[in-house]
């Protein structure tokens, strides 16, 4: 919240800055032929609207909210774990209503799991908070009919070992994963893929991380035939694999 207020700084003084910014924009503009100051220019107009709105200050203002609906979500705490997030459940609710607001993604962190010791201690105290936020998360937006509107994805960067090690925690494993997807107008309610007995290696049906932001991209409307210039403007894809996941779509 305090991040969402000018320091040092009035709105006279930025509308000053915003004339300036204006001035060289015209001067690029005369000399630009194809057209991408024009987006550029449509960027920085969101820049502004952020810090002269009060559209996101009050989205990130919880005590707005419907105590009951706040309580459904949970509270935790707002001090990170170790190297990761903070179990803040008051993220969840605030990430619907950022979304209520006009925010197109929303990214959360949410605690610490890299359990290489003691890991189903930590997971007993942590798993069921998360369980909480994501329910009340997915059970709100359908109380508010945006189940269709609003995809969301649960996971994190890689798995972790099949096998527990001497200090009773898991280790990394790349080799096979999980994720949760919910609403989007999705076909939820079903598990994809499976792994070998001993839970090592994808067996059935393996899916990778294209995959997932292929059905991502085509919930948002973005089409993955879409190319975007590189560094030395050849046409490349956004994505290599450019087929939803046809089990979800």
């Amino acid at each position: 919240m305090a991040d969402m207020t000018l320091k040092d700084i009035t709105l006279d003084r930025l509308s000053d800055r915003m004339s300036l910014l204006n001035s060289f924009d015209r001067f690029r503009r005369d000399l630009d032929v194809s057209g991408m100051m024009e987006g550029m220019d449509a960027f920085n107009h969101r820049a502004f609207d952020v810090l002269t709105s009060s559209k996101l200050v009050e989205a990130l203002d919880l005590s707005r909210e419907d105590p009951k609906i706040r309580a459904k979500y949970g509270y935790g705490s707002t001090q990170n774990v170790d190297d990761g997030g903070p179990l803040y459940n008051d993220q969840f609710l605030m990430a619907r209503r950022l979304v209520e607001a006009g925010v197109r993604c929303v990214t959360l962190a949410y605690g610490r799991w890299d359990y290489h010791g003691n890991n189903f201690g930590q997971c007993t105290e942590r798993l069921p908070k998360l369980d909480q936020a994501v329910t009340a998360l997915v059970q709100d937006l359908h109380d508010r009919s945006l189940q269709d509107d609003v995809s969301v994805v649960v996971w994190g960067e890689f798995g972790r070992t099949p096998m527990i090690n001497k200090n009773g925690g898991r280790d990394h494993w790349p080799q096979v994963s999980c994720a949760l997807l919910a609403c989007g107008g999705m076909r939820t309610g079903q598990v994809i893929g499976s792994t070998n007995r001993l839970g090592e290696v994808a067996k059935d049906r393996p899916v990778d991380f294209q995959e997932v932001f292929a059905t991502l991209y085509h919930n948002m409307g973005i089409d993955l035939n879409t190319t975007l210039p590189d560094h030395t403007g050849r046409p490349m894809y956004l994505i290599d694999k450019r087929e939803p996941m046809r089990e979800l779509v």
